[in-house]
């Protein structure tokens, strides 16, 4: 039986589903059952946002998800089933970014397993995000949500590139 559901939803081609991420994540003897889903929101740092776009190399990002996963069953024992997805492309306001959940048999190890696993593909994925504004600016997003000396209220920022400081990544092919 698959433990673990990982993904990107590449635009193009399909969008995340959450209810897909909670039916892959019941089980008869599971009385937990977390999710996160993130939505583009249309306002961050007192910008008016019209949209993200999320670029990344999917098979690297793919292996990372499965390490954060793994980790995830050591730290949480065996009886634990995750959903891992992640939006590619230009998204608009309202559009779902990333979904995870978490089944386990009990609430507690579910919410402290889905957070976990959200902040470690927050933290450590390599995934770029590019804000798009009303005033037709765009910038590349700051690093990591948990990096040392930066924690933005509530943002969506994603890791930075490895060898890259915690500035702005890089846009992907520079």
């Amino acid at each position: 039986m698959d433990r673990h559901h990982l993904t990107v939803a590449e635009l193009a081609e399909a969008r995340l589903d959450p209810a897909a991420a909670l039916e892959f994540v019941s089980d008869p003897g599971f009385g937990g059952i977390t999710m996160f889903v993130g939505r583009v929101r249309d306002l961050n740092h007192g910008r008016d946002v019209t949209g993200i776009s999320y670029d990344m190399f999917v098979p690297l990002a793919l292996n990372g998800f499965a390490e954060i996963a793994a980790k995830a069953e050591r730290d949480f024992g065996g009886k634990l089933k995750l959903y891992i997805g992640h939006a590619k492309g230009r998204l608009g306001i309202g559009d779902l970014a990333m979904v995870v959940a978490a089944g386990t048999p009990h609430r507690d190890e579910a919410f402290r397993a889905c957070r976990q696993v959200v902040e470690a593909v927050k933290h450590t994925s390599p995934i770029w995000k590019q804000e798009h504004y009303v005033d037709g600016d765009s910038v590349w997003s700051e690093g990591c949500s948990l990096c040392e000396g930066h924690a933005p209220a509530g943002g969506h920022a994603h890791a930075h590139a490895p060898g890259h400081d915690h500035q702005h990544a890089p846009e992907p092919g520079r």
